[in-house]
């Protein structure tokens, strides 16, 4: 067996991956279902294999960087007996559960398994920029972070598989919802002809300066002190929630970004939470479990 790395799967981020690893020096072997997909990494060094079995045949180390978790147990089970013995490092997106399923799979077929949550976009990996979260068999994870570092900051959250896509899925909530936000507040200026290049220029400053207030938040939720003093109560932001809609609609604006949020204000309001932080919001998230 030699030290060759072996990736499967070369989507946009997969090929990132085995191409900053080939940058490094490493020896690469690369499997995709479409071989279309293996010609420039082949052209810059890469081995290429013609079949997932043989990209394993050749690696201690498997990067698997797929669509989701159903196309990472098609690829991988028919070949798991040739896996027995191997690290199968998992870049994939799925949830904490499909994570755990994964490392309890692995661990039956004696596969080592470290499970990986990548915050970056293709074009940002191997630069400082770029952040990888793993959970599972921490002797994986301090095995293998001179590879893990090519590719970005190295983080490891535990032996619990689940936690690096925990950490991920929850941090892109916040995300996809800012970017909602955006459209939505987007096309409420365009309404008056202002171009969404001159609003971001103006929202992305006051949304990093509003990020500030996060500490703030998080300081109450663990606390659980919605009724201290200086919060901005729910009834405010019900009020303030019920301009916005009403402005977006005058707007000809679909409202479907900040129903939902209004809809939490107003279960705490009516549950007798009025006069608490807007914070409070979270126990209504967290009492839907």
């Amino acid at each position: 067996m030699t030290t060759s790395t072996s990736f499967l799967g070369l989507g946009a981020m997969g090929s990132a991956l085995a191409a900053t690893t080939l940058d490094a020096g490493r020896r690469v072997t690369v499997w995709n279902r479409n071989s279309d997909r293996t010609r420039d990494l082949g052209a810059r060094g890469a081995i290429v294999a013609d079949t997932a079995a043989k990209a394993i045949a050749d690696s201690e180390v498997i990067v698997v960087c797929l669509f989701d978790h159903r196309s990472v147990h098609t690829v991988l089970d028919p070949v798991a007996t040739d896996l027995s013995g191997r690290t199968v490092i998992n870049l994939t997106t799925t949830t904490p559960e499909e994570a755990r399923e994964l490392a309890a799979w692995a661990d039956a077929h004696g596969v080592t398994y470290l499970d990986g949550a990548i915050m970056a976009v293709p074009e940002m990996i191997g630069g400082p920029a770029s952040a990888i979260f793993y959970s599972g068999t921490e002797d994986a994870y301090a095995a293998h972070r001179d590879l893990l570092d090519r590719w970005g900051t190295s983080t490891w959250f535990g032996a619990d598989a689940g936690l690096a896509s925990l950490y991920d899925l929850a941090m892109l909530t916040g995300m996809y919802t800012m970017f909602a936000g955006f459209l939505h507040g987007a096309a409420m200026v365009g309404t008056a002809g202002i171009s969404a290049t001159e609003f971001a220029a103006r929202q992305a400053p006051f949304l990093a300066a509003m990020s500030e207030q996060l500490a703030g938040l998080a300081a109450v939720v663990d606390a659980e002190d919605y009724a201290g003093e200086g919060q901005q109560s729910l009834q405010f932001t019900d009020t303030a929630l019920s301009a916005l809609r009403r402005a977006s609609t005058d707007q000809g604006v679909a409202d479907d970004v900040l129903a939902p949020v209004h809809d939490l204000v107003r279960r705490q309001i009516a549950a007798g939470f009025g006069t608490h932080g807007t914070a409070r919001m979270f126990e209504g998230l967290r009492s839907a479990r």
